[in-house]
């Protein structure tokens, strides 16, 4: 299968990855003009784009695109004014580590799949905020009564489905990508819950169209029903943020809002903040921790998944590195790396 097959396929699949060109290019790099690579959201590459030095850094930059959901253009160049730009940078410059110091710009562009959208009940409010979202980039799903919708004109996008079939529905389908909003107006709302503790009890978003009181009594019926109070430690309630209105439109827009907000702030341990923190730490030994099977490349400062980094042993402490080039610089002068000396 061709590399535009390929694409087709995955936006069939609503698979989010990055496309990855190589548009410029310098001798000596072993990539052409034209060569392209798919990275997707777990990090695996499929095509090519060049060697190890300029693949690490492109599979990096992709999910930094992936995640801000914008295009960038990466310059990778042995240029000694060549420093990385981060952080929703349309352009980013980063040193060429390897010996051939050759240079290469890529162009990233993000291809973000739809997330997941069950809106749970057959209220004006659930109907509104599904029809809304129908015209975002959501698969939107309506789990209500079925007779609740007689006389009711939906998207032809959004698929219907009985509330009792949310089990099913569930199974199978990424947590991080779900987004789930309760508004049946008290007709099921336990029971909707029940299910989704049992099925997915931590989606990326749970909302709960419910005042604090009335939530307050949801979670103790939940208990009686066998649903320990802390199954949903993060179910909002009532959903949406706290624009001021109360109009369903207005009350779907807020909603609609909260779920784009919580899309758009990732914790540190997103690999771009977990980038940007490693480039303001300074590089002493011994190397900084970053957490679970990272660390940082001590002659680029670049973040490394020590599992695919090669490694150094000096004066007792293990370095790694994004590739030998960068290893054997580090072993002719550890000290220049290390304490930042000339």
């Amino acid at each position: 299968m061709d590399i535009y097959s390929r694409i087709a396929e995955l936006k069939r699949q609503g698979t989010s990855f990055a496309l990855a060109t190589v548009v410029s290019r310098q001798a000596p790099v072993s990539s052409h003009l034209g060569d392209k690579a798919l990275i997707f959201e777990d990090g695996r590459l499929e095509g090519y784009i060049g060697g190890a030095c300029s693949r690490e850094v492109v599979r990096k930059q992709a999910l930094e695109a992936l995640r801000l959901g914008r295009p960038r253009l990466v310059r990778i160049t042995p240029q000694a004014a060549a420093k990385m730009v981060l952080e929703q940078a349309e352009q980013v410059v980063i040193p060429m580590t390897c010996a051939s110091e050759g240079a290469v710009d890529v162009y990233i562009e993000p291809m973000v799949g739809r997330a997941d959208l069950l809106v749970v009940g057959g209220s004006q409010i659930a109907l509104t905020t599904a029809q809304i979202a129908a015209r975002m980039n959501y698969r939107v799903s309506l789990a209500c009564d079925r007779p609740e919708l007689a006389g009711v004109d939906l998207e032809a996008e959004i698929e219907v489905l009985d509330w009792r079939e949310i089990g099913p529905w569930l199974e199978g389908r990424n947590p991080e990508k779900t987004h789930i909003v309760i508004a049946s107006q008290g007709h099921y709302d336990e029971d909707t819950l029940a299910l989704i503790a049992r099925y997915m009890p931590h989606p990326a978003y749970l909302g709960l169209v419910a005042s604090r009181k009335r939530g307050a009594s949801v979670l103790d019926n939940l208990e009686i029903l066998g649903v320990p109070r802390g199954t949903f430690p993060n179910l909002k309630y009532p959903a949406g943020l706290d624009l001021g209105g109360r109009e369903r439109d207005e009350v779907a827009i807020s909603i609609l809002a909260e779920i784009v907000q919580l899309k758009a702030n990732k914790p540190l341990s997103s690999p771009a903040l977990v980038l940007q923190a490693a480039a303001q730490v300074p590089q002493t030994s011994p190397p900084p921790t970053l957490g679970p099977g990272l660390a940082i490349d001590p002659t680029s400062g670049e973040v490394l998944e020590i599992a695919k980094a090669v490694s150094a042993e000096y004066q007792g402490q293990t370095y790694y590195f994004s590739c030998p080039n960068c290893r054997a610089k580090f072993l002719k002068n550890p000290e220049k790396y290390l304490k930042g000396k000339a």
